[in-house]
């Protein structure tokens, strides 16, 4: 601000200056001015060398032709050399009211005159280096690296901090242990690793391992997003990644932190138009430097990606990354752990079972478990109350794994009715087919894009499933729409999720598992996975058209057989599936317990108040916010 109101500044006086001004006329026109006495006032300007200017008003305008251009003027000067008494006693004569002044030095009057140009050349070069990031590296800083070297006083992540992930925190431990005794290697002719690859879903703590290791390590630290290096100047990406490894190898031991290098490390040629592609030059420098020609001993190399896919397969490879250590989304134990961590500092309440909730939370990421636990703490705050209990982690969960509850939405009677039928549906199946996921809760409350939901959870953790499974999957998937057409005779739009998750589990029965006794045990490229632009496009399907045909068939032959069995378990099961329905358009949410309960034939106790005033509480607070 202060040098765009210097610059306005400087231009008004600028503005100012030309508004008066003496206009050169040669000593012929100063002479005829003379003569016609058009003269008025003068000012006679000595300057350095006893030379004088004569610089006049006009009595009245004049045109003359002035720098080649005719031009009217008010204002003149001319040079006169030495001053004479001659001269003096004209201007007397002609009564030109006359002023000496010292004259202005030349070296002020051109910095005056080259002060605009300073200015908008200084304004030009102030704007470019904001643009390039500012700072004290200059305007051409956009070259250099702008990887942050992390200290103990900006990273306080510890190991402690990180649950949930044992393996990948073993590996990088025995990294650091190395940066700190590597004599305990070498003398066995063990080698530094190069680099480690950290691999896994979103939101399953790579980048909180990273911090870690930054806030473990007594050696330097730099970090840096793979985004960073990409710019839109050609050269600029490759100009970075030297720049980064200059630096480390300046302060060796030390780990350099790349995260989602997957912005850098994309798969080279894998582009659908020609031309210079500046990712793929900035990844050959990135190649060079972590194993090229010379060596950069002492320089580790961390990174991290959730799509490993896309990865050049020459970043992969050892003397790059040595090793790949996979973050999986944790077990039970991993995610107990991880409850462990984030409810360290909030007051939980004596009926909150850590063990409990871990159990119950299967498929969840470090990331969800955390905010599980925030909106546990948000929802207690709401009711006034000075602990956290199971009551709130409990609808944490719901909010988080099925939506934010839409009570305010308007439902007719009809379409409530037909909703509730349809979750039962599920749920019945879920309780009665024998390898299917046990029912955890169903609701006819209108959660996200859903009108009802229904829960499933697994008992414990699976790792490989049966065909069998996923048969009595598909079940309890066709469950609500065979109850729609089982009650109403009607099929709407509600089923409509369903089918696409049942189609989904079908196609990969037949197509990736063999899991088609007509099919056979082969497996057919299937384009439901995630798209590489430019390599996936290429691919061409690896089956004929006789072969398609027969995959769709036998994909319908399942969904087919799985309506058929649905409908004939709730026909069979028709009583229990209208009292059921009944109940959940009352209480409008059960849990597997309740379901069990009126399964066998007995009758809910009443909500205890003490439940309704806390919904009550969560519901006004929640509204008034």
């Amino acid at each position: 601000m202060f040098v765009l109101a210097a610059g306005v500044f400087i231009v008004y006086i600028f503005m100012q200056g030309t508004q008066q001004h003496d206009w050169p006329v040669s000593y012929t026109d100063y002479q005829r001015f003379l003569r016609e006495d058009l003269i008025k006032e003068a000012v006679v300007v000595k300057s350095q060398l006893n030379h004088f200017e004569f610089r006049g008003v006009l009595k009245q305008p004049v045109t003359l032709m002035v720098d080649s251009r005719e031009r009217t003027i008010t204002r003149f000067s001319t040079y006169l050399g030495v001053l004479d008494s001659e001269s003096e006693k004209v201007w007397e004569e002609k009564g030109i009211d006359l002023k000496y002044e010292e004259g202005d030095s030349s070296v002020w009057r051109s910095l005056i005159m080259i002060l605009p140009w300073i200015l908008i050349i200084g304004l030009f070069i102030f704007f470019m280096r904001r643009m390039q990031g500012g700072g004290s590296k200059g305007i051409f800083s956009f070259g250099k690296s702008k990887a942050k070297l992390l200290n103990e006083n900006n990273t306080k992540v510890t190991f402690n901090d990180v649950a949930g992930a044992d393996e990948a925190k073993y590996e990088l431990q025995e990294v650091i242990e190395f940066l700190r005794e590597p004599e305990k290697f070498q003398k066995l002719g063990g080698k530094i690793p190069r680099g480690v690859l950290l691999l896994g879903p979103p939101g399953t703590g790579k980048t909180l391992m990273a911090r870690a290791v930054a806030g473990e390590a007594n050696v330097p630290f730099y970090s840096i997003s793979g985004a960073d290096f990409v710019e839109m100047f050609v050269g600029v990406g490759a100009s970075r990644v030297r720049d980064l490894f200059d630096q480390a190898k300046k302060t060796p031991p030390c780990i350099v932190f790349i995260d989602e290098i997957d912005a850098v490390g994309r798969h080279r040629g894998a582009g659908l138009g020609g031309g210079h592609d500046e990712r793929e030059q900035t990844l050959n420098q990135l190649l060079v430097e972590m194993d090229g020609f010379e060596q950069n001993n002492g320089v580790i190399i961390i990174a991290a990606t959730n799509r490993p896919d896309v990865l050049d397969p020459a970043l992969l490879r050892p003397g790059r990354f040595d090793r790949q250590v996979v973050v999986d989304r944790p077990d039970v134990k991993g995610r107990e752990g991880i409850f462990k961590v984030h409810t360290s500092k909030i007051p939980l309440g004596t009926d909150v079972d850590i063990e409990t909730l871990a159990k119950g939370t299967p498929g969840l990421s470090g990331a969800d478990i955390a905010n599980i636990v925030n909106e546990a703490a948000l929802l207690a705050a709401r009711r006034n109350s000075s602990q956290v209990t199971m009551f709130d982690f409990e609808n944490a969960k719901d909010k988080v794994l099925m939506g934010v509850e839409r009570k305010s939405m308007v439902i007719s009677d009809r379409e409530k009715e037909m909703t509730a039928y349809h979750e039962m549906g599920h749920a019945l199946a879920g309780k009665f087919m024998r390898h299917a996921d046990p029912v955890h809760k169903v609701t006819i409350i209108p959660r996200g894009r859903a009108l009802g939901l229904t829960w499933n959870l697994p008992n414990e953790e699976f790792y490989s499933k049966s065909a069998r499974y996923f048969e009595d999957q598909l079940v309890v998937l066709m469950a609500g729409r065979a109850a729609e057409k089982l009650v109403f005779n009607v099929l709407s739009t509600g089923a409509s999720n369903d089918l696409q998750r049942a189609t989904r589990v079908a196609r990969k029965m037949v197509c990736e598992w063999g899991m088609s006794e007509l099919i056979g045990p082969v497996t057919f490229h299937n384009d439901d996975g995630e798209v590489f632009l430019g390599r996936d496009f290429s691919k061409t399907r690896d089956h004929s058209e006789e072969t398609a045909q027969s995959i769709d068939g036998e994909v319908r032959r399942i969904l087919n057989k799985a309506m058929e069995q649905a409908t004939a378990l709730l026909e069979e099961k028709i009583d229990i599936l209208h009292r059921t329905s009944k109940i959940l358009l009352e209480r409008e949410i059960l849990d597997g317990e309740e379901l069990d309960t009126l399964i066998r034939g007995e009758e809910l106790p009443p909500i205890s108040k003490q439940a309704m005033n806390a919904i009550r509480t969560i519901k006004i607070n929640g509204d008034s916010h």
